[in-house]
C-alpha cells in the first residue's frame, strides 16, 4: 500500500479510504487511483486487508460434504446473500472427517473471519473448540445443531417424521426405520423423531439393525445393507422409512437387483420412503415418496441471522442466539 501510494502520488490514508469504499473519495481522486491501478496492476491482498481490520468482510462456511445436493444448495444461497451484503463467503468442507473439521476451524480463526455458518459433525472433542470460536465471533449452525443452546436453523425433524409416519400408517403397513450412519447429530435426532411419531400414533417402532459405519456414501450403505437384509430374513414390515433419500436410492436398487417391485399397490413387494426431497428423488424408479426440506429457506435464514448478529446497530435481542425450525412438506410419489 505504501508503494502504491507513492506511485499514485496520494497519501496512504486516501488510498486506503478508496479501497474500503470507492465512493468515499472525490471523483477526480477516484479516477486518478483507477488509472494508476490499470497501469500498475496493483491489487491489495484480501487476506492482509482483513487481518488489519477490526472486523473483516469474510464469512466462513463449513459443510461436511461438498458433493451432497443439500449442502450445495445451502452454500449457493449463503454465498449469494453474503455477496449482496458486501461479504465474501469462504466455503470449506470437512469431508465428514473430524480432523478436517478441526483444520477448517483453525483456518478460519487464522483468517480473522467475521462470523460463520457451520453444519457440524457433532464430534464431542470439537465442542470446546467451537465454543471458543463462538465466544469471539457469531456462529450459526445448520442441518444439525451443536447443542440445545446454540443458534440453529434447520428442519423440524419431529414435524417431518410425524407427517410421513402418519401418511405411511394410514396408507398401508406401518413403517420400520432404516437409519443413517452416525455421521452427525441428525442421525440420532431423526431416529428419535421416528420413535416419537410411532408412539404418538399408538404404533410400535421397529428399528432395522444395520452396520455401524461412519460413511457419507449413503447410497452404497443403503444398497449393501438392504441387500444383506433382503437376502436374509427381510425387513420386519413391508414399508421401509429411510433416514434420507440417498439411503432410499440404495434400498430401491437392492430390491430391483433381487427382482422385487417397489411401490404402492397390491402387485408390489415393498414400499420405500425417504426424507429430504433430494433433487433426484422425483426421477428415481419409482419416484420416492419423501418429505421436502426447504433448502433455500434454510440458507436464507441462516445467513440473514448471521448478518443480524454482525450488525452492531441492531437491538441486542436481534443479536441473541436463536433457533429456527422449519416445517417440511409431504411429497407423495409412487414408491410408497
Amino acid at each position: 500500500m505504501e508503494d502504491f501510494s507513492a506511485f499514485v502520488g496520494l497519501s496512504r490514508t486516501t488510498v486506503s479510504k478508496y479501497f474500503n469504499d470507492p465512493g468515499s473519495v472525490r471523483q477526480n481522486t477516484r479516477s486518478t487511483i483507477e488509472a494508476a491501478l490499470k497501469k500498475s496492476d496493483f491489487r491489495p491482498s484480501m487476506f492482509a486487508v482483513n487481518l488489519n481490520r477490526r472486523r473483516s468482510n469474510i464469512l466462513g462456511v463449513i459443510i461436511p460434504n461438498s458433493t451432497d445436493p443439500f449442502y450445495m444448495a445451502l452454500t449457493r444461497r449463503i454465498e449469494t446473500i453474503a455477496n449482496e451484503a458486501g461479504f465474501l463467503a469462504f466455503v470449506l468442507s470437512s469431508d465428514g472427517r473430524a480432523e478436517m473439521e478441526d483444520q477448517a476451524i483453525q483456518t478460519f480463526r487464522s483468517m480473522n473471519i467475521a462470523g460463520a455458518v457451520i453444519a457440524p459433525l457433532g464430534v464431542r472433542s470439537h465442542h470446546r473448540i467451537l465454543a471458543e470460536l463462538g465466544a469471539s465471533i457469531p456462529l450459526i449452525y445448520v442441518d444439525s445443531p451443536l447443542d440445545e443452546t446454540s443458534s440453529f436453523v434447520g428442519t423440524d425433524n419431529r414435524q417431518s417424521f410425524r407427517l410421513i409416519v402418519d401418511y405411511l400408517c394410514r396408507s398401508g403397513e406401518p413403517p420400520c426405520y432404516f437409519a443413517m450412519p452416525l455421521v452427525n447429530n441428525n442421525a440420532s435426532a431423526r431416529q428419535q423423531a421416528y420413535v416419537e411419531a410411532m408412539h404418538g400414533f399408538k404404533m410400535t417402532p421397529s428399528i432395522v439393525a444395520v452396520e455401524d459405519v461412519g460413511s457419507w456414501d449413503f447410497e452404497k450403505f443403503g444398497h449393501d445393507e438392504a441387500l444383506r437384509i433382503l437376502k436374509g430374513q427381510g425387513f420386519p414390515t413391508g414399508t421401509v422409512l429411510c433416514a434420507n433419500d440417498r439411503i432410499a436410492f440404495g434400498v430401491i436398487s437392492a430390491a430391483y437387483e433381487l427382482g422385487l417391485k417397489v411401490g404402492h399397490g397390491a402387485d408390489c413387494d415393498l414400499r420405500v420412503a425417504g426424507h429430504d426431497d433430494h433433487p433426484l428423488s422425483r426421477y428415481a424408479c419409482p419416484p420416492i415418496t419423501t418429505v421436502a426440506q426447504n433448502y433455500n429457506e434454510i440458507g436464507r435464514l441462516a445467513i440473514e441471522l448471521l448478518l443480524r448478529r454482525l450488525d452492531e446497530n441492531a437491538p441486542a435481542a436481534k443479536r441473541d442466539n436463536a433457533r429456527v425450525l422449519l416445517n417440511a412438506e409431504l411429497m407423495l410419489r409412487r414408491s410408497a
